[in-house]
C-alpha cells in the first residue's frame, strides 16, 4: 500500500484517502505491517497525508462542489484520525500491542475459513477420519495449528450432535452392491456415465471433489447455489489438488445434475473425458487394487511446502522479530511468500523472462547495505580504499564478490548466525514483494527522494537531466526512506549494486522453491543498480552480473540470516 509520488491532488485518481479512519493504523498511513515501516516513513507518510488534506479544506466553503460531497467528513476528521495513527506507531509499546491485536484478526479470519470448510465436510452430520485429516491439512495451510483446529471441530460435533465415523466404516459400504440411481438413469442421461454414491469413487482429486459436492447436498430443494456457497466450495476444491478452474467446472457439473440435466463430462488433466455405455440396473464394485499407470518419470521428491497465507506470515513476525547485531546491522524480516520472478514489460531485458513462479522460506535482511564502517571491522586496511568523498556511515565499495563472502563468514562466526550473501531471487523478492513491484516503492521513477542513480547532478551521457537526487556520487545509506522496499528494505534500488550469491543462468520457467542459482562461473550477479546507472537499470528485475573478482566503486552488498540460525 504504497504512497504515491507525487499524491494525485484529486481524490477519484487515489483511493488511499479513503483509509483515513481505517481501524489500522498502518493503513490510514499508507503503510503496512508487512513493510516493517520505520519512524521517519511513518512521520513522512503523515506529514505527506496532512498536507494533502489541508489542501482540500477550501472545499468545506463549497458544499455543491462534487469533491466537497465526495471527501466529506474527512475534511475534518482526517487530521485527526492520522496524528492518532503517528502516535500509535511511533509509541515502540503501543506499536507492540496494536501488533497482537492484527494477529489475533488474523488468527480469527483464517479459524472463519477453517470453519467453512468444516460445515461442508460434516455431511449427513457425519465427519469422516479421511475428510477430518484432509481438513487439518487444508487448515495447516491457513497458517492455524492443530490444537486450535481439534478445538473448532470438536466444538462443533458437539453442537450438531454430529459423530466422527472411522474410514474401515465405509469400506463394507463400498464393496456391497448398491442399486443404480433411479433417476436420471444412464440412458436418460444421453449414455454418459452415472458418478457413483459416496465411498465408491477413486482417490483422485475429481472424484473425491464430486463426493464434497454431493456431501453438501447444497440446492436440492430448488434454492440457488450463493456466491459465499460457491466460494467455499472452490476453496475445498483448490485445497485437494484442483486449479479454481476445474472446481468452477465441476460444480457446474453438480448444479446440472441437481437440476435434472445431463451432465457434461470433465475430464482430470491429460485424461480425456470417458463417455460410458448405459450402466445395469445394480452394479457391484469389485475390491481388486486397479493398477495405476506408471509414473515413476515425473515422481518427485516429497517436501514439506512452504505456508505463505496471512496467518503463517504473521506468526513468523511473532517467532522471528528484528534485531540489530553487534556490529549495528539491523536485520529485518522478509516472511515467506510467493512472487513471480522477472518481467515481461517492454523495457525488460531477454534474460529477464521467462516469468518463473518462485517460494520462498523466510529470512532476514540487512536493513541497508554494509557500510564502510561496519566492513572495516573485518578488514580495517579497507580504510584506505574509500572512495575519497566516502565517509563511515557510506556503503562499502571497492570489494568483489569473494571479499562479500568473505564478510558473511566472518560475521557468521562472530554473531554465532548464518549470515550468507542473499541469492538473485531472495533479492528480488525482498526489494519487490508479492505484488511484483517495478520499483521497490511502487511503479515509477519520478522524484529525487527515491533512489540515488545518475541523475542531472552527474555528467553521464545517460543522466536524466530532469530529476535531482541530491548525490553526485553514492549517498551515506538511509538517504531515502520513501524508496523502501514493500518489507521495510532500503536503498535496494540505486546508491551501490549489490551482489548476490548466484552466477547468471538463464529463467526456465518452471515453478522453484528456494532456489540456489549455479554457485561457480564467469558472471556473478549483483542486483539494484547505482549512482551511476541509468533510471531502468534500478527496477526490481533489472539483472546485471561481472567477474566474481570485479571491484568498483558502485559495487557493494548487503547480507542475508537465516532464520533458522536466530
Amino acid at each position: 500500500m504504497a504512497l504515491p509520488n507525487p499524491i494525485p491532488d484529486n481524490p477519484l485518481r487515489w483511493d488511499g484517502w479513503k483509509n483515513y479512519n481505517s481501524d489500522d493504523f498502518y493503513a490510514r498511513l499508507c503503510l503496512s505491517y508487512d513493510s516493517n515501516p520505520s519512524p521517519d516513513q511513518i512521520e513522512e507518510n503523515c506529514r505527506q497525508l496532512l498536507i494533502w488534506w489541508q489542501k482540500k479544506l477550501p472545499l468545506k466553503n463549497q458544499p455543491s462542489n462534487p469533491l466537497s460531497q465526495l471527501l466529506r467528513a474527512g475534511l475534518d476528521e482526517a487530521p485527526a484520525y492520522l496524528a492518532e495513527a503517528r502516535t500509535k506507531l511511533l509509541d515502540p509499546q503501543a506499536r507492540a500491542d496494536f501488533d497482537v491485536l492484527l494477529h489475533s484478526q488474523i488468527v480469527k479470519e483464517a479459524m472463519g475459513e477453517f470453519r467453512k470448510l468444516l460445515t461442508f465436510a460434516l455431511g449427513e452430520n457425519r465427519l469422516r477420519e479421511e475428510d477430518e485429516n484432509r481438513l487439518y491439512e487444508r487448515g495447516r495451510g491457513l497458517g492455524l495449528t492443530r490444537a486450535d483446529m481439534q478445538v473448532a471441530v470438536d466444538a462443533e460435533l458437539e453442537r450438531l450432535g454430529a459423530e466422527r465415523v472411522a474410514a474401515t466404516m465405509f469400506v463394507a459400504a463400498a464393496l456391497a452392491p448398491v442399486p443404480a440411481p433411479a433417476a436420471p438413469t444412464a440412458a436418460a442421461a444421453g449414455g454418459v456415465a452415472m458418478v457413483m454414491p459416496p465411498g465408491l469413487e477413486g482417490k483422485d482429486a475429481f472424484s473425491e471433489f464430486r463426493r464434497v459436492l454431493r456431501l453438501s447436498k447444497l440446492c436440492l430443494d430448488g434454492d440457488e447455489m450463493t456466491d459465499d456457497q460457491r466460494d467455499a466450495l472452490c476453496n475445498m476444491g483448490e485445497s485437494l489438488g484442483l486449479t479454481g478452474g476445474q472446481a468452477e467446472d465441476l460444480i457446474d457439473e453438480y448444479l446440472d445434475e441437481m437440476s435434472g440435466m445431463p451432465p457434461t463430462p470433465i475430464a482430470a488433466p491429460g485424461r480425456a473425458a470417458v463417455v460410458a455405455a448405459p450402466a445395469p440396473a445394480a452394479r457391484t464394485v469389485s475390491a481388486a487394487p486397479v493398477k495405476k499407470p506408471e509414473t515413476a518419470a515425473i515422481v518427485k521428491e516429497a517436501k514439506e511446502p512452504i505456508n505463505t497465507s496471512p496467518l503463517a506470515r504473521a506468526q513468523e513476525r511473532q517467532k522471528y522479530p528484528n534485531f540489530t547485531n553487534a556490529i549495528g546491522l539491523e536485520m529485518l524480516l522478509v516472511p515467506s511468500g510467493m512472487f513471480f520472478m522477472g518481467s515481461t514489460a517492454k523495457e525488460a531485458a531477454p534474460h529477464e523472462q521467462p516469468l518463473t513462479p518462485i517460494t520462498l522460506s523466510g529470512f532476514y535482511l540487512s536493513r541497508f547495505p554494509v557500510t564502510n564502517a561496519q566492513y572495516e571491522k573485518f578488514d580495517p586496511s579497507h580504510k584506505n580504499k574509500r572512495a575519497p568523498w566516502a565517509d563511515d556511515n557510506h556503503p562499502v565499495v571497492y570489494v568483489n564478490s569473494k571479499d562479500a563472502e568473505k564478510f558473511c563468514q566472518w560475521l557468521s562466526s562472530r554473531e554465532g548466525k548464518k549470515y550468507r550473501l542473499p541469492t538473485e531471487a531472495e533479492w528480488e523478492y525482498a526489494a519487490r514483494g508479492m505484488e511484483g513491484r517495478v520499483f521497490p516503492w511502487g511503479e515509477r521513477l519520478d522524484a529525487g527522494n527515491l533512489a540515488n542513480f545518475a541523475d542531472k547532478q552527474t555528467n553521464f551521457a545517460w543522466r536524466d537531466s530532469v530529476i535531482d537526487d541530491g548525490f553526485a556520487e553514492s549517498a551515506p545509506v538511509g538517504s531515502y526512506p520513501r524508496g523502501a522496499s514493500p518489507f521495510g528494505i532500503e536503498d535496494m534500488a540505486g546508491n551501490v549494486y549489490e551482489w548476490c550469491l548466484d552466477c547468471f543462468e538463464t529463467y526456465k520457467g518452471k515453478e522453484k522453491v528456494n532456489p540456489r542459482g549455479l554457485g561457480s562461473g564467469s558472471k556473478r550477479i549483483y542486483r539494484g543498480g547505482s549512482w551511476k546507472a541509468r533510471a531502468t537499470n534500478l527496477r526490481t528485475t533489472a539483472r546485471n552480473y561481472n567477474l566474481p573478482e570485479y571491484s568498483s566503486n558502485d559495487v557493494g552488498f548487503r547480507v542475508l540470516c537465516e532464520c533458522s540460525d536466530v
